[in-house]
């Protein structure tokens, strides 16, 4: 953006408004002394230190959605095609059964118009998967050469766990960028305090380590890195940023379809820009920005090729998603309170951390209007989108999983929260210690809740007792606790058989979708 149209765009802000405008450009923003140099690296060490410890509990397994999301990868990689029989006779029970016959024969019902099997899952996740993916093939090939017996089919053990490892690490690069913004706007130890918190009190670990062939670790690191290099270039986007700005929309939406919603952060400046252009008929000024905004879209375009041709190839046409028709979505009714507050996976009942980030997320509205609001203006409308959504629940959910995408607002969200309640303390030590402690009482809540819900002492699908859920927390858990976690990380496999044959007796058509 040109000088002249960075004052065009200052003077169209409203006078009460000027004074945030610092929340234009937050990587200006930096506390020079404490973001920069050794400083600075030592909360980042600290977090690589805790991805390193955590390493043990990722899982390479492939199960559910995470079969349709693996496949693409796989059948690329190993066939060359998109055929994914293979991949659907090797998946778990409940997922074969929907979609194979007694013989292991695919279902009729499960061919589409061009004679593939269905598989409406996006193709995003196995773009990021696919470096490490072709790495460990080549290395399989290369063992098998020299005498190794691994198959080299996709399904052994390297494939999977590159593919688990991958995930994980998306899902830590999601957490470090969320804390390096939020470090912009408060003191550094909350802004590591709120990104181990969100760590570990929300549904992000269940899918950076336990399912990450699903898609929501991704989808956080998709949007963590749109959303850092939207603020890092707000003022200052020439030609190439916004090349480079459009390719990770891309990438954001091939990933997770419903992201498309986050570009809503643009519209507000645009709005404001354009403002400004009419304001001051700067017409060589409007005709850069509709090239610029041109050159965006195109690459976003260009980036979404690989989701239009797998649905080419799969449905016959590249707009045809295989989801529920929008025509069939609850757009004037949606379940705003349920999606909140429902014992079936709702988020702010399976998950209360991240009511404290809502209003940490309105108090930064405050702070800074010109960033907060294009902020809250894109999670409100992710949440009217899951709200209108028929499959709202996220039927096989840890929580709600489908917010897991939005990481990196609630890490800068509960950050701002805790700053603003540590000002209202002398003490700068008694804060720290009391939130600490409250945070550490809300990630024991969320552990013991993932142990339920991965054990199966609560229903995966629909709504749980939150009686029954309590009892289990303080009676049942204790007994169990020690010897289920040495299970699963000396005999996982067993665990997880155990795991799937307690999920396959029911027959669930509703999980297809």
């Amino acid at each position: 953006m040109s000088s002249l149209r960075q004052r065009l765009f200052l003077l169209a802000l409203p006078a009460r408004l000027r004074g945030h405008s610092a929340g234009l450009p937050p990587m200006t923003l930096e506390r020079s002394a404490a973001s920069t140099g050794r400083t600075a690296r030592r909360p980042e060490r600290l977090l690589l230190f805790f991805f390193l410890l955590s390493l043990p509990f990722v899982n390479p397994w492939v199960r559910g959605d995470g079969v349709g999301y693996y496949a693409y990868a796989r059948a690329l990689l190993i066939q060359h095609n998109l055929d994914f029989t293979a991949d659907y006779q090797h998946a778990n029970a409940r997922f074969r059964e929907l979609r194979l016959d007694a013989n292991r024969r695919p279902l009729p019902d499960f061919r589409t118009s061009t004679g593939h099997l269905d598989n409406h899952f996006s193709i995003g996740p196995a773009l990021l998967w696919a470096p490490a993916l072709a790495a460990t093939h080549a290395a399989v090939l290369l063992a098998r050469a020299l005498g190794s017996a691994v198959p080299a089919d996709g399904f052994s053990l390297p494939y999977r766990l590159a593919m688990a490892l991958t995930t994980a690490a998306l899902g830590f690069l999601a957490l470090l960028l969320a804390f390096r913004i939020a470090r912009n706007y408060v003191e550094e130890r909350w802004a590591l305090l709120a990104a181990l918190a969100v760590w570990g009190g929300t549904s992000l670990p269940v899918y950076m380590y336990f399912n990450p062939s699903w898609s929501h670790a991704q989808s956080a690191f998709a949007v963590a890195l749109f959303f850092w290099y939207w603020l890092k270039t707000r003022l200052q986007r020439s030609v190439s940023r916004w090349l480079v700005l459009g390719a990770l929309a891309g990438l954001m939406i091939d990933v997770y379809y419903v992201n498309a919603v986050l570009l809503a952060v643009l519209l507000p400046e645009l709005l404001q820009a354009y403002l400004a252009v009419f304001r001051a008929a700067a017409w060589r000024d409007l005709a850069t920005l509709l090239a610029k905004e041109a050159v965006f879209a195109a690459l976003i375009f260009i980036c979404l090729l690989p989701t239009f041709a797998s649905h080419y190839v799969i449905y016959g046409s590249p707009f045809s998603s295989g989801y529920i028709p929008l025509h069939f979505w609850y757009w004037k009714s949606p379940y705003f309170a349920q999606v909140l507050f429902s014992s079936n996976h709702g988020l702010l009942s399976w998950t209360p951390l991240i009511a404290l980030s809502f209003v940490g997320l309105l108090l930064f509205l405050k702070r800074h209007f010109a960033t907060g609001f294009p902020i809250l203006l894109a999670v409100l409308l992710f949440y009217y989108i899951i709200a209108s959504y028929p499959d709202w629940d996220g039927i096989s959910s840890f929580g709600n999983r489908f917010f897991v995408s939005l990481t990196v607002f609630f890490v800068l969200g509960l950050a701002v929260l805790l700053e603003e309640a540590a000002r209202k303390f002398r003490s700068r030590a008694f804060p720290l210690a009391a939130f600490s402690a409250l945070l550490l009482c809300l990630l024991f809540w969320n552990f013991g809740l993932m142990f339920q819900w991965g054990a199966h002492l609560v229903p995966p699908r629909g709504p749980v007792s939150w009686s029954k859920v309590v009892r289990n927390q303080f009676f049942v858990l204790p007994r169990q606790f020690s010897s289920n976690l040495s299970e699963y990380l000396f005999h996982r496999r067993r665990m997880m058989n155990g795991i799937e044959q307690r999920d396959a007796p029911e027959r669930h058509p509703q999980d297809q979708r």
